[in-house]
């Protein structure tokens, strides 16, 4: 099958990493790994393009030149990833409906309080005109599924369970011994956290964490804090790190994915709010490690983790049940290791990233 691929937010290869990236670049891996020709078909940012009337300009051109480039090699579907508000998909449905092939999206986003600001009201407009102009969207949140059915008709909104590859996210006992000789461990619970430094609602979290612990070792609790990441407000974390925690925390730095198993293993739990995360890959890569996980219930966190069984959650209109829960597993390594070991096992069960996405091959063969 011939897939023409398109990513408004951010294109294969984008400098600024993050969550959406990785899924939008394994779902196009997965594609090509599975027998497809999946090919990247535009590099052109919808991000915010309604406030640039250049970007405007360049999206007309860019229409041209993609429909003139796939119309002898015409794709059997076209298929975009991550459409919402901030980033309309301006391409994908006009190009689709000329070349006469079905449009479809994998993570639409579906927020109707982005209609009352005058900022976002646009977005939110031509993002309902890309959702309701394809043929199916696709979500990998179940939140996300309800806001959708608002504005759909069930046979044209799907969920498929968020995955990744497991095998590259196990427990790795030499490489905790390593990182925990590093970092001087001893009879320390080692508690993790992993996030961009980037201003908003990453760094609003990484400081809950910093707070939480630095209340914990107010109690007297024997715990070293080790965040993985970096970015623009470094020198902020930085420096509430070491006012409220001293030598009781370690900046890991930004550690290459294909690593970040090695340090997963040497944490003993993992703690992140997930402020307005749309699903938390962290969370699923911290458990597949056999971490339990500390987060808030209201986004990510609950599509992720199973509360009291794979990790504890908490709601974020109470935050000071974040670190009671945090000191609950400090305290009851028992119950600590159980969770562990159910997290591993529930990420293996439930978020496969192979598994997944094979419904995935079916469903868009069934639409060319």
């Amino acid at each position: 099958m011939k897939i023409a691929y398109y990513m408004p937010f951010k294109p294969l290869g984008h400098l600024n990493p993050s969550g959406d990236l990785i899924f939008g670049t394994e779902l196009y891996t997965h594609l090509n790994d599975a027998g497809n020709s999946c090919n990247l078909v535009s590099r052109l940012r919808c991000r915010w393009i309604y406030l640039h009337p250049v970007k405007l300009v360049k999206l007309l051109g860019e229409r041209h030149r993609v429909i003139q480039k796939l119309q002898n090699t015409r794709p059997d579907i076209w298929l975009s990833y991550h459409c919402y508000y901030k980033a309309p998909d301006l391409l994908g449905p006009y190009c689709a409906k000329k070349l006469g092939i079905p449009y479809v999206i994998f993570q639409g986003i579906y927020s109707t309080k982005r209609r009352r600001t005058i900022k976002t009201m646009p977005g939110f407009y031509l993002n309902r005109l890309a959702l309701t102009s394809a043929k199916l969207v696709i979500t990998n949140k179940r939140q996300d599924e309800l806001n959708l059915l608002r504005l759909l008709p069930p046979e044209k909104v799907c969920y498929i369970a968020p995955g990744i590859h497991t095998k590259a996210f196990q427990f790795n006992a030499r490489a905790r011994d390593t990182y925990r000789k590093t970092w001087k461990i001893t009879d320390q619970t080692v508690i993790m956290a992993a996030a961009m430094f980037r201003p908003g609602v990453k760094t609003e979290g990484l400081k809950i964490v910093i707070n939480s612990c630095a209340e914990l070792v107010k109690q007297g609790k024997n715990i070293r804090l080790v965040i993985a990441g970096d970015g623009t407000c470094r020198a902020e974390l930085h420096k509430l790190g070491n006012e409220r925690l001293g030598e009781s925390i370690i900046f890991a730095g930004k550690i290459p994915r294909d690593q970040l198993h090695e340090l997963y293993s040497g944490a003993d739990i993992f703690a992140f709010p997930g402020i307005d995360e749309s699903f938390g890959m962290v969370y699923t890569e911290a458990q597949s490690c056999g971490l339990p996980v500390v987060a808030y219930s209201d986004w990510g966190g609950s599509e992720a983790a199973v509360d009291t069984k794979t990790g504890l959650l908490s709601p974020a209109a109470s935050p000071e049940l974040f670190t009671k829960n945090i000191k609950t597993l400090i305290d009851d390594i028992p119950l600590r290791k159980q969770l562990g070991l159910q997290a591993a096992k529930h990420v293996r069960d439930n978020h496969e990233l192979d598994s997944t996405y094979a419904f995935l091959d079916t469903i868009l063969r069934r639409l060319k």
